[in-house]
């Protein structure tokens, strides 16, 4: 059980030995295999008597993203060009700080920073992958890195699943959330999240912190997938690993029973199909649709899956109509104090209070804390960055095409679980989605100065 741990502190040693020796980019082995096991590894330290280490370990992430930023800022040779996103993220970031020092909400000044740091923090992860040289990067090492990660996982979900045992009830999971507010629910000692409401059927994490951040992690396979395998003409050619990644974050969507993050994860097959031309999976996808209606419709009266799909649908659903009532809460608050309540009053900060306002809402978490000035610009920034991956998509070769298809699926994929869940919790997608970004306009920026020159 300890080898979670130590490969948590042996990708974090190796991030920072290859940031110190001006290898900046060496930041995301510790981010690929480092934040996937987060919550694994403080739950067994937590759990096995080294609960000193536990807040030795937690600013890693943090740590990482400030050594990589500082080191491509002491490095820059040139002046930078700053892109409309850079502006845009940098106001997002100058904005919520205001509400540091703002005296709303029932929090008081370190409370407000921790709610700060996980609002904000994102603009940091950005700006290292904004300000890194993308001639040095070598992105087709690191998306290899990312499919084997995803194997991994399937393989202990698949083990998961045969044994009929969750593995967070051996790493101490319960006993750690449970010192931020989170009490062990449910029928299984964990938390609610880890059973279906309407039947109790068991969702898996593997080794990721909850089956949501579980099934976020495959939209994030799917995207790396298409990306790396897709080349200039659009032909889709993968790897023997390739296919075995693909298969593998098919086995990890099963088993988390994510409504969102299935609808994404298909959904991006789907767009994928559309930008690359893919007539064979669209006029598949149409006849699947259509079948599936007339499956659901015709074949499926009075059996319990159709009830499920029924009352997901119509938000008759527990959990569906809890997301509900949280969303409706929180406009609430939000049209009440469209300036916002303050740092804390929703996510992380007020449920280990006990008293969060508006539910798993990455826009209404945003909104109650900060207004809508800040998520007005919080959805700027991601379709800014979809439509500019797009128009770029059809311009850039190697590596460059390789990231703006990637990044323009995965915005595209993580719009729908932006709306059912507090998204930027998920440390790993998190951190991935930001870093890439950055790249990505960082390379488009290059790139204007040739492709626009005349």
């Amino acid at each position: 059980m300890f080898v979670f741990p130590l490969i948590y502190f042996s990708a974090f040693l190796k991030a920072i030995k290859d940031i110190f020796n001006k290898n900046p980019q060496g930041g995301m082995l510790f981010i690929i295999f480092g934040l996937p096991i987060y919550i694994t590894t403080l739950s067994i330290l937590n759990q096995t008597g080294y609960k000193s280490l536990v807040s030795v370990f937690q600013p890693f992430k943090e740590i990482i993203i400030i050594a990589m930023l500082a080191t491509v800022l002491w490095g820059l040779k040139e002046r930078i060009r700053f892109h409309v996103i850079d502006y845009c993220i940098a106001g997002y970031l100058l904005y919520t700080a205001l509400y540091i020092f703002i005296p709303l909400g029932d929090f008081g000044f370190m409370e407000r920073i921790l709610a700060y740091k996980n609002t904000s923090f994102f603009p940091l992860i950005y700006f290292a992958g904004r300000l890194i040289d993308p001639r040095t990067l070598q992105i087709r090492k690191y998306f290899h890195f990312i499919l084997i990660l995803a194997i991994s996982a399937a393989l202990l979900v698949i083990y998961e699943a045969a044994s009929d045992q969750h593995f967070q009830s051996s790493t101490g999971y319960s006993e750690y959330v449970s010192i931020f507010g989170q009490e062990p629910e449910g029928d299984y000692g964990l938390t609610w999240t880890f059973q279906r409401d309407s039947d109790g059927l068991k969702r898996f994490a593997s080794f990721f912190s909850d089956p949501l951040e579980h099934a976020s992690a495959t939209l994030l396979s799917i995207c790396v997938i298409a990306a790396l395998f897709t080349n200039k003409n659009n032909a889709f050619n993968p790897s023997r690993l390739g296919t075995i990644a693909l298969a593998a974050s098919c086995i990890s969507l099963f088993f988390t029973l994510s409504r969102s993050s299935t609808v994404s994860y298909f959904g991006i097959i789907y767009v994928y199909a559309l930008i690359t031309h893919k007539k064979y999976i669209l006029h598949t996808a149409h006849a699947l649709i259509a079948l599936g209606f007339i499956y659901i419709g015709i074949l499926l009266e009075n059996t319990d899956l159709y009830e499920y799909i029924l009352t997901t649908v119509t938000l008759q659903e527990a959990s569906a109509m809890g997301h509900l009532i949280a969303w409706i809460e929180g406009l609430t608050a939000i049209a009440s104090n469209p300036l916002g309540l303050g740092l804390g009053m929703s996510g992380r900060v007020a449920t280990a209070q006990g008293s969060t306002i508006g539910g798993e809402n990455q826009f209404i978490v945003l909104g109650v804390q900060v207004g809508v000035v800040a998520v007005l610009l919080y959805i700027f920034i991601h379709f800014a960055v979809i439509a500019y991956a797009y128009k770029w998509f059809r311009h850039l070769e190697g590596k460059e095409r390789m990231v703006a298809l990637c990044i323009f699926l995965l915005k595209v994929g993580i719009t729908l679980p932006l709306f059912t869940a507090s998204l930027d919790s998920f440390s790993y997608l998190t951190y991935m989605n930001w870093f890439l970004s950055g790249i990505f306009v960082n390379m488009i920026m290059r790139k204007e100065r040739v492709y626009f020159k005349n």
